[in-house]
């Protein structure tokens, strides 16, 4: 269950920060919502990436 909470505010967290890239440049013009679908997968893509490392990485050091 805490993972799930912290995916999605991962996800926001990734999604805000991958803003100050402007990627819309590589693509065709008229293109955006594609850019914007990349946007969402590559910023779930990070969220995960970073979840999952934060959660082993507190759940192995913890001490028990």
């Amino acid at each position: 269950m805490v993972k799930v909470f912290l995916y999605i505010i991962f996800t926001f967290v990734a999604i805000w920060a991958l803003e100050s890239i402007n990627i819309t440049n590589v693509f065709k013009k008229n293109k955006y919502w594609a850019s914007r679908v990349l946007y969402l997968m590559i910023s779930i893509s990070l969220s995960y990436l970073v979840v999952n490392f934060l959660y082993d990485f507190f759940v192995y050091t913890w001490p028990m």
